[in-house]
């Protein structure tokens, strides 16, 4: 059985079945799914507990447990009903089931704060709307709980058990949906090492061709399960992308209108030279998605309630495609004179957005922003779906309903709830 580990039997294999070894590619592939499960924790504990996870338990224990079967099988030929569990002794069968029930609930949890840390980024890249993040850990910041996406999975998992019945009708499923995971990872890696490790394009291309290459065999192996059950992954890929680039999309019109109908910021600050509009002795920060346009916000403070306040701080975010900003970037001050300046915080889609946090920092840099002395100003945008060039009516319709149920920016930016002032503004797409 030690001579399994040999990949020489599997070429072997292959080019003597040939259309019946690539058939097999479906199941043999389901051997080393679950290991994916490991690496959907690398953004909580990093690097480097992962890989000697990988090195020193989970790649040796499964070693083990794919001998010991390959082994039984070769003793007693009917243990291929259900060898796993036949590996053990009769008086060890309940305690394996609770171990392997235990096993199964650790590699869901690893997917499970996968999807946080992924819909989470998602969120700060613009491609979600914002929702509830709760921390669970006072020392790892990736350690996070979004109950949405929590009873999401809960809903797909009891559909798929309650539609395939048993884990052998998933099996197709599941195979579809970690080779294209796979296949997906490969593409990606090409950026990775061409743009981020700047390694030669020759090399770059030839090492990625070699692992696709590898991976479309395994995906072609398990595609002809499509009707079997591989169809269901592909589906849930397919929703998930739509209502991405809906929200996507939906930002970029809502963002376009916004520009359409603004007053030009500079402009708008030039022209307060010599009123004599009133000032209230506070700072005020309007939240703008375009900070060269005056925020809706404050064109509605200053039309009902005809003043300003000494210190006008328009204020955008920009989400990074880095894991993290440090504090040295993170704030960048533009005086516009008349008491308004530009302010632009930078993070990275894995920092915290605590936005009173990051104003602290712009004392130093001659802006003082008071906590106690602070009022945020915030647009609650309704969105309008109107027949036009933008989206298909539908489309617009469910971008305006990811819109209405979005978390509240004051909570997602962790903005003190007594200091929080929303204006309503319709917007149209």
């Amino acid at each position: 059985m030690l001579a399994a580990a040999n990949p020489a039997h599997a070429i072997a294999f292959f080019a003597h079945h040939k259309l019946v070894g690539f058939l097999t590619l479906g199941v043999v592939v389901l051997a080393v799914t679950g290991c994916e499960a490991l690496y959907a924790d690398l953004g909580h504990f990093g690097r480097r507990a992962m890989s000697l996870a990988w090195i020193f338990v989970a790649l040796p224990g499964l070693l083990l447990n794919y001998f010991g079967q390959g082994a039984l099988m070769l003793r007693s030929p009917a243990a291929t009903e259900n060898p796993f569990y036949l590996l053990v002794p009769s008086w060890g069968l309940y305690p394996m089931i609770v171990l392997a029930t235990l096993a199964t609930v650790i590699a869901s949890q690893a997917v499970i704060s996968g999807a946080y840390s992924l819909t989470r980024q998602a969120i700060q890249l613009g491609f979600l709307p914002r929702m509830t993040v709760r921390h669970t850990s006072a020392h790892e910041a990736g350690q996070i709980y979004l109950p949405a996406v929590n009873w999401a999975l809960l809903a797909g998992v009891a559909g798929a058990v309650l539609y395939f019945g048993s884990s052998s009708a998933l099996a197709g499923a599941y195979g579809i949906a970690v080779t294209m995971t796979m296949l997906i990872t490969t593409v990606l890696t090409y950026f990775v090492v061409r743009r981020a490790w700047r390694l030669p394009a020759p090399l770059a291309i030839g090492a990625t061709a070699f692992f696709l290459a590898i991976d479309a065999l395994l995906v072609a192996g398990c595609a002809v399960k499509f009707f079997d059950g591989g169809w269901m992954p592909l589906a849930l890929g397919a929703l998930l992308f739509l209502l991405m680039s809906t929200w996507r999309r939906g930002r970029a019109l809502a963002l376009a209108s916004v520009q359409r109908d603004g007053v030009a910021l500079e402009a708008f600050v030039r022209q307060l030279d010599g009123t004599a509009l009133p000032r209230a002795g506070r700072t005020a920060v309007y939240p703008a998605a375009d900070p060269q346009v005056v925020p809706q916000a404050l064109l509605h403070n200053l039309k009902h309630n005809q003043v300003l306040h000494e210190s006008n701080v328009i204020l955008h975010l920009r989400f990074e495609e880095r894991p993290w900003v440090g504090a040295g970037e993170r704030v960048a001050i533009e005086d516009l004179g008349h008491g308004f300046w530009r302010v632009t915080l930078h993070f990275g889609f894995m920092d915290e957005p605590d936005v009173p946090a990051a104003l602290k920092l712009c004392a130093a840099r001659g802006l003082p922003v008071p906590p106690f002395e602070t009022s945020y100003f915030l647009s609650r945008e309704t969105v309008v779906p109107t027949p036009g060039a933008g989206m298909m009516t539908w489309r617009e319709r469910v971008f305006a309903a990811m819109s209405r149920n979005a978390k509240s920016a004051a909570e997602y930016f962790r903005l003190p709830d007594n200091t929080v002032v929303e204006l309503g503004t319709r917007v149209q797409i």
